[in-house]
């Protein structure tokens, strides 16, 4: 971003997570453009400098709250932190508003239910001379607010922008480490996802945490063999944006879809909307299909979520599946 004139950071999406990264980037000296959809909750928010889901941060006077897209036109780069469904309407409304050089920082996880794509394809596919980043890793944007120490991964295909975007938001208690493998960063947090409502339906069920350590491990060989087959590096699914995102998910009720999953394990009705892993799972299995890579974690997640069927019988087909070997590959 040397060579562009503003050091101005935009951040679509107004939620805890775009909030909490928007005060990171002010707390390392950048102005930051935060845009919500809602007028009358982001003037509430500039003028309390407080954020309803984010108890305890008070808004750094760097942070510019708006609802008008026009705000984000000189941004030098825009950070997408809207949930991943929704990625494709949210930029095709910035087309023509934003620079044309300023890169796009995905902080998004999932895959598009209509095309089956990761978050950086969509981006490619709908403005494909764009810089695509992405932003992942085991944060919870609560405790990120709060000053809690994280770190993350920010990959970039050019691993030189991947450097300078990582330092827009390495801060006291942020630290980013760059990689050049966009796919893996997109892909693991993606899958984390999912595995999550795995993991939680485990410990709803009453399973115990020795069931939960098999889908940790087992979710990280299927990861692994979708991210294999699709390009990505092992080393950056063994690192923040798979491995260590898929353990925090699986581990704490601050994750939603840990959440949900423990939620329908014991009967009871999800609060909210669908959370990102039910609706990332259908084609997370068609990409998976696409490239003949079997997930039967995955698998137990859509029969559950998405075709109604018993907890105990899908358990009960995963425990039966013929013995092999220990290996990402089957």
């Amino acid at each position: 971003m040397e060579n562009r004139d503003e050091r101005l950071i935009g951040v679509v999406g107004a939620g805890a997570w775009g909030a909490a990264l928007a005060q990171c980037a002010a707390q390392a000296d950048h102005p930051v453009v935060l845009w919500g959809r809602d007028p009358a909750r982001m003037a509430a928010i500039a003028e309390s400098r407080r954020h309803p889901r984010l108890e305890g941060m008070r808004l750094d006077r760097r942070v510019e709250c708006v609802a008008d897209m026009a705000a984000l036109a000189p941004a030098a780069a825009v950070v997408l932190a809207v949930p991943a469904q929704t990625l494709r309407p949210v930029l095709a409304a910035l087309a023509g508003v934003l620079r044309p050089d300023a890169p796009a920082v995905i902080a998004a996880k999932g895959i598009e239910r209509e095309s089956a794509m990761t978050m950086p394809e969509v981006v490619s596919d709908l403005d494909p001379r764009r810089p695509v980043a992405v932003l992942s890793g085991p944060t919870f944007a609560g405790e990120l607010a709060r000053g809690l120490p994280a770190a993350a991964t920010l990959a970039c295909r050019d691993i030189a922008l991947a450097e300078e975007l990582a330092a827009v938001f390495h801060g006291v208690n942020l630290r980013l480490y760059a990689s050049d493998d966009v796919t893996g960063a997109a892909l693991g947090g993606a899958v984390k996802n999912v595995l999550a409502i795995a993991a939680g339906a485990v410990i709803g069920a009453g399973l115990g945490s020795n069931a939960r350590a098999g889908v940790i491990a087992r979710g990280l060989a299927e990861m692994t063999r979708l991210g294999e087959a699709m390009g990505a590096r092992t080393d950056t699914l063994a690192g923040l944006s798979g491995l260590g995102d898929l353990v925090l998910s699986c581990t704490d009720s601050q994750s939603r879809n840990f959440s949900f999953g423990h939620a329908l394990a014991r009967g009871e009705t999800p609060d909210g909307q669908l959370v990102e892993g039910a609706l990332t799972v259908g084609p997370l299995l068609a990409r998976a299909a696409r490239h003949g890579a079997d997930m039967p974690i995955a698998e137990a997640v859509d029969a559950v979520v998405n075709q109604g069927a018993p907890l105990d019988r899908v358990i009960a087909r995963l425990l039966a599946r013929p013995g092999r070997r220990e290996s990402t590959s089957g």
